[in-house]
């Protein structure tokens, strides 16, 4: 079967690891530093979507510095609402029916917003967006690498207190290289003490180690970026065989030197080995991506044919933090809108 951007665009897909506060669309970013004071290098939206997209940064930390500026326009409720709405609309948009956003409520205290508020606002984003359009959704918190242990169990207990309210898991973020998982072993362990999945960002900006950190010291149940997994054929070997996710994002780790080019990468060689994968976007604004485009990406760089990418798009559906009911009737709906593709 021919691939197509026209098809991976109708291809049900799940977004498991989009940033919100890197996600935003750059007319909304215009409007909101209009109102918060905030200075832009420019007011133009095409010229600020290139303004903001990483491109080639020298490393994850210098990618990470584009987050100022957006977080700087989003440190009010009004804003994370309607930046979580417009997220999941344009998500549902090009035909993802499962969506999970992560973000760090830490990071949007600047001007005294309470915590519990950092979360209401986006999940009434969420909600308004599955009510129009039928997309389901799920908030990740994210603790902060190069914080304090104490703010990330802070976060944790954040987490706790929003289950089943739509935080649906706990997530480590930020900068990798010198910052272990493990110190922020107690925050995932309340988390996991009650019951809730975790995510941990690992591989990415540091070596195999710290996926191993990621799963044997804070029990991860995914794996954010892990490309450097392949490093290590043991570990790979444990990943595979408890099937661990992994949340691939290629445009991302290009820009941020985790892998050399798309060719590089090393999602076919996960997928050929059997390991459960997914494709994710990282960022929509400051990677300039979009979910159909990684997916096409996929195909154009790495080879991957139509029933390879419809099977990492089921993968995402089965990785989804969802309950299995939930699951189990969303991926009947998956299963039957893309054998209609297929004719």
């Amino acid at each position: 079967m021919v691939v197509t951007r026209k098809l991976l665009e109708a291809l049900p897909k799940a977004e498991l690891h989009v940033h919100l506060d890197g996600s935003l669309r750059p007319s909304t970013m215009i409007e909101l530093a209009r109102e918060a004071g905030v200075s832009l290098p420019t007011h133009d939206p095409e010229a600020l979507a290139i303004a903001m997209r990483a491109r080639e940064t020298a490393n994850l930390v210098e990618y990470l510095a584009k987050f100022e500026m957006t977080l700087s326009v989003m440190q009010t409720a009004e804003s994370l609402e309607r930046v979580a709405f417009e997220l999941a609309e344009d998500n549902a948009r090009e035909s993802v029916r499962y969506l999970e956003v992560r973000y760090s409520p830490i990071l949007h205290t600047a001007t005294g917003m309470p915590l519990t508020e950092t979360v209401d606002a986006p999940l009434r984003g969420l909600a308004r967006a599955q009510e129009a359009y039928g997309i389901r959704t799920g908030l990740i918190i994210c603790g902060i690498r190069n914080m304090e242990p104490e703010t990330s169990r802070d976060l944790a207990d954040l987490t706790v207190a929003y289950k089943d309210k739509g935080v649906v898991a706990f997530d480590l973020a930020g900068a990798e290289y010198n910052y272990p998982a493990k110190k922020h072993k107690n925050a995932f362990f309340t988390v996991i003490n009650k019951n809730m999945p975790t995510t941990i960002h690992a591989g990415e900006a540091y070596g195999a180690e710290s996926i191993h950190q990621a799963i044997h010291y804070c029990r991860a149940n995914r794996i954010g970026h892990g490309t450097r997994l392949i490093e290590d054929p043991d570990l790979m070997g444990f990943v595979n065989d408890f099937r661990i996710p992994l949340e691939i994002c290629l445009t991302s780790n290009v820009q941020t030197r985790a892998v050399p080019s798309f060719a590089e990468h090393p999602l076919r060689a996960y997928y050929d080995a059997g390991l459960v994968v997914t494709l994710n976007t990282d960022n929509r604004l400051i990677s300039g991506t979009t979910l159909t485009e990684e997916y096409w990406l996929a195909h154009g760089h790495l080879g991957f044919d139509w029933s390879e990418l419809t099977a990492i798009a089921r993968m995402g559906f089965e990785s989804a933090f969802l309950h299995r009911d939930e699951k189990l009737g969303l991926l009947a709906e998956v299963d039957e809108t893309t054998a209609a593709l297929q004719g």
